[in-house]
């Protein structure tokens, strides 16, 4: 599965992609993007145009990327797993992709909601399946 950023500077492709989206609506993510976070993920990727690519560790345990030309959102990277989540805005997902879950759903602000339903979990029961998953967050 192949996408891009605005500009096109940046560009991603998700080996064997998993048709689900994983939306959170922590305030970090709705800061960064402004709404909810839509994830995308799959066994493997590669990325061009990493030259334009800029990090910012956004915590102990996470990192968010930005395409420096045009500012668009790449991908959080949760760093204790190693595990990457793509912004599924930049691709053009087939009609199988669905969420899956939501989450930090404790989080989200009163003025949205979304019609699909899914499973919905806190971010306290994130956090102790990460943890249970031997993951800390020191």
């Amino acid at each position: 599965m192949h996408g891009q950023c605005l500009c096109g500077a940046v560009s991603i492709t998700i080996d064997q992609p998993k048709p689900e989206i994983d939306v959170c609506h922590c305030a970090m993510c709705r800061r960064w993007g402004g709404g909810a976070f839509g994830g995308v993920h799959g066994k493997g990727f590669t990325v061009e145009g990493k030259g334009n690519v800029t990090v910012y560790r956004s915590s102990d345990w996470a990192e968010r990327a930005f395409c420096r030309t045009c500012g668009s959102n790449l991908w959080y990277h949760f760093l204790p797993a190693d595990s990457h989540s793509f912004l599924s805005g930049l691709f053009d997902l087939p009609a199988e992709f669905t969420i899956t879950q939501q989450i930090f759903v404790d989080e989200k602000p009163h003025w949205y909601d979304l019609a699909q339903q899914s499973v919905m979990k806190t971010g306290a029961e994130i956090i102790a399946e990460a943890e249970a998953a031997g993951y800390t967050f020191d």
